[in-house]
């Protein structure tokens, strides 16, 4: 696969750049736009399909064949932004990045999509996109980054746990089409919190993740970043976009972990 020229998503983001490849499009955009901020407004976009040091949550790597996937870097600046959006606010945006993509990849005519919490969006219970938000080092923005599969074949799958778009029945993924609309999507989402002052109860976008996120209401398994293992009830999100759960000792708060969500 070649990108396309992207006409439909450069409409909707404030810059779009491709690159033939990139280790880590996450890194390479917080490189470039600390260096050069002015260059880099809201919702500049950084974008390749061949990335060879993806990185994920929890330290993990992240891969794909050149050609079969997006890794997409999005540059979101607070400043820029109606109203306010405090850092102890930005818990939520790789939330809503998840609630985008998954709207996005519905769009494309696949099915069964879920949003798993904090970040991973599902086809069939199998994992189609990853999201890593990171800081630029002075915390004036954040770069939220994504890897979709596109037409990754079941023998090049990074994981038995993950698909592509193709494999979930969209023949011909739209890059343009794709991108266009988690941009969209993305933009909307990170206004209405920001307008409401990064207050997500007064924007809505904690009721509207209750409803978004496959997570809330199910038995998970949570391997958190110290490598404990703890299996609970998801009940919700709190205020700064934790998953609440049960657990036998009780209620508690999860900030980072890699769930899984339990069939019985």
């Amino acid at each position: 696969m070649s990108l396309p020229e992207l006409p439909r998503a450069r409409l909707v983001a404030s810059r779009l750049v491709v690159v033939p490849s990139a280790g880590s499009t996450n890194r390479e955009l917080i490189e470039r736009a600390s260096a050069a901020a002015s260059d880099w407004p809201h919702l500049s976009v950084l974008l390749t399909d061949e990335q060879t040091a993806g990185r994920g949550r929890l330290g993990r790597s992240w891969s794909a064949p050149p050609g079969t996937s997006l890794a997409i870097s999005v540059l979101l600046r607070p400043d820029e932004l109606p109203g306010s959006l405090p850092v102890g606010s930005f818990g939520w945006l790789p939330l809503l990045a998840g609630v985008a993509m998954k709207r996005a990849v519905t769009a494309a005519g696949a099915r069964d999509v879920e949003l798993k919490w904090p970040n991973d969006v599902l086809i069939g219970g199998r994992k189609v996109c990853g999201i890593l938000a990171e800081l630029v080092p002075d915390a004036s923005a954040v770069v939220v980054g994504s890897g979709l599969n596109l037409t990754i074949g079941a023998d090049a799958l990074p994981a038995p746990t993950a698909t592509s778009l193709r494999l979930a029945g969209v023949a011909e993924p739209d890059p343009d089409a794709i991108l266009a609309a988690y941009l969209g999507e993305l933009r909307v989402l990170v206004y209405e919190l920001a307008n409401a002052g990064g207050d997500a109860d007064g924007a809505g976008i904690r009721s509207l993740l209750d409803r978004e996120c496959a997570t809330v209401g199910r038995d998970v398994r949570i391997e958190l970043p110290d490598g404990r293992i703890m299996t609970a009830r998801a009940t919700g999100l709190d205020d700064s976009g934790r998953l609440m759960v049960i657990t036998d000792a009780g209620p508690a708060a999860v900030a980072a972990g890699d769930v899984t969500h339990l069939r019985y």
